[in-house]
């Protein structure tokens, strides 16, 4: 029998300093930053088959050895993973993009890239003990907290701006976990769970405040790695808040590398993308900063990306830097136009942060950064059925009793 953590688990590492922890505690951060799940590569390699994962269940869990959960213990799941990667054309040739795709992460089981996150976290938090979970959130992470909770047995309390969308509260209440609305951004909500860890004794599930939801993250890089038959796109654009699905992909990515299951030469430009309206990753990376000043006054409708203060911002940076990537900005006003120009050209319902990515494609485009031949790849992380009052619109109507007017039945085509 094995414990709680998988045996290839080497050991639990510090982030910003490198130090070394034992795996099979439970650990929020270290020194006040992200922890890193570390690996015996060498061990996994001579263990797993690379093209044997196209032989398993279609799930996250297919990549087993790669996750922190020990063998033994049954994960967390509602099916997540294996989402599909879509060839968008008509959409690339409007950007000027020959090879453009969107992994759909809207396909999760709650409708979000968050479930990848929750299934490993909640595991690995009911594996090592934990009964009551708490977290901030300003999107999709809650409502799929919550669920994952439900799916566990244990109890959440979930903890949000009060403008956060419907959608959202209504599946935390849903699931059944304790909703609370806050008068504040994110960061605020994320100030009440911390004080609430010593007399409410819920462990934090904040993002990176634990080092389980990274893992489950990188498994968008994993997948992106199998779907594409083992050889990585040119660029990746990330809509960026926390920034776990960037850091989690660049994680991935060099884990392949050393597994030898992927070329040094293969690994893609990661580009993080952030609206004007909340960019505090962008002005750190202009002012050639490694960590990033909270930002003041943060507004935008692609609330999922509105985080003023990233715990790992060092670490997003690290990865754009050392992928040769850059950071981008995007007009806030604009966000509304590329959702509705994914749905016509593709049929794709962007979120509103994945569609910062539609922006930050064009602006790249044209500046030459990105090449028209790059093969190219957004994430949907969530779709825009999450955001109803994004889509909202006044539809004509017809008497049904009345002569139609044929002719003029349908307007003209953009």
């Amino acid at each position: 029998m094995t414990g709680p953590v998988n045996e290839l688990v080497s050991h639990l590492e510090g982030a910003i300093d490198g130090y070394r922890l034992a795996p099979g505690q439970l650990y929020s951060l270290h020194q006040g930053r992200p922890i890193w799940v570390r690996y015996d590569l060498a061990a996994m390699a001579a263990r797993v088959d690379r093209d044997a994962f196209a032989s398993r269940e279609a799930s996250l869990w297919r990549y087993r050895e790669c996750l922190p959960l020990g063998a033994d213990i049954q994960p967390v799941t509602l099916g997540e993973g294996m989402t599909p990667l879509l060839d968008c054309k008509r959409l690339g040739e409007r950007l000027g993009l020959a090879d453009f795709w969107i992994k759909d992460e809207s396909q999760m089981p709650t409708g979000s890239f968050k479930d990848r996150g929750q299934s490993v976290a909640i595991s690995m938090a009911r594996s090592l003990g934990v009964n009551r979970v708490a977290i901030p959130t300003a999107g999709n992470a809650g409502g799929s907290m919550a669920a994952y909770a439900a799916r566990a047995g244990l109890e959440a309390f979930v903890f949000m701006p009060e403008d956060t969308p419907p959608i959202n509260r209504f599946e935390v209440a849903h699931a059944g976990a304790h909703g609370w609305l806050v008068n504040g951004l994110i960061t605020d909500c994320g100030k009440i769970v911390r004080d609430g860890i010593v007399p409410m004794n819920w462990f934090d599930m904040s993002t990176l405040k634990e080092p389980y939801r990274l893992e489950g993250k990188k498994t968008m890089g994993l997948e992106l790695a199998e779907q594409f038959g083992w050889v990585l796109p040119d660029v990746i654009l990330y809509p960026t808040g926390g920034g776990t699905g960037l850091i989690g992909m660049w994680k991935a990515f060099r884990e392949l590398i050393e597994l030898g299951w992927l070329e040094a030469t293969d690994l893609p430009r990661m580009v993080a993308v952030q609206s004007e309206g909340c960019c505090p990753i962008v002005r750190a990376h202009e002012q050639g900063e490694r960590f990033a000043a909270a930002f003041e006054d943060a507004a935008t409708i692609a609330s999922g990306i509105r985080v003023p203060a990233a715990v790992g911002d060092f670490m997003i940076l690290d990865a754009i830097a050392e992928s040769g990537g850059c950071v981008v900005a995007v007009d806030e006003t604009a966000i509304r136009d590329w959702m509705q120009e994914a749905a016509m050209t593709e049929g794709i319902a962007l979120g509103p942060e994945s569609a910062c990515c539609i922006g930050a494609a064009r602006k790249l485009r044209e500046s030459g950064w990105l090449e028209a031949d790059a093969r190219t790849v957004i994430f949907n992380c969530g779709g825009a059925r999450k955001y109803p009052h994004l889509m909202a619109c006044e539809l004509p109507a017809l008497d049904r009793h009345a002569r139609i007017d044929w002719a003029n039945l349908a307007p003209t085509p953009q």
